[in-house]
């Protein structure tokens, strides 16, 4: 599963500590993450993680394009709700294509904790079956 790890600045400490506490499960997948995000916590786990640019420059948006080319299966995108975010709209645009394109996104430790969990018990392989269905539909 290719999955895309993305906090804010007052999250990115929850973020690491997440990661680290579920990095067996981590390791087993393609790790996607925001500039900033994905260095902290390659380096807190030495994880291998494609970065993009950080999230104000136009992190989120690499990762909506491919959440919107269906090559992103899960989200875990640790936001800050009592923070304003200049690059907010591209914030809003990525959760907005989550939706539409029902990729499992979590965006605290609570939604995260049941995400993880069910990446473990192999409960969003349906994903699987949604990737070779739009590969064999060109």
């Amino acid at each position: 599963m290719n999955i895309a790890l993305i906090a804010h600045d007052k999250k990115k400490n929850d973020l690491i500590q997440f990661v680290t506490a579920y990095q067996g499960i981590f390791e087993k997948h393609t790790l996607y993450a925001t500039g900033t995000t994905g260095l902290k916590i390659s380096e807190a786990t030495g994880l291998s993680i494609t970065r993009f640019q950080s999230g104000p420059l136009g992190g989120d948006q690499q990762i909506g394009a491919m959440i919107a080319q269906n090559n992103m299966d899960a989200v875990f995108f640790f936001r800050d709700p009592l923070s304003s975010q200049p690059h907010e709209p591209d914030v809003t645009a990525l959760v907005r294509l989550c939706d539409v394109y029902s990729i499992p996104l979590a965006t605290n430790m609570g939604s995260a904790e049941l995400l993880i969990r069910g990446l473990e018990l192999g409960l969003i392989e349906w994903r699987n079956i949604v990737k070779d269905n739009c590969d064999s539909n060109g």
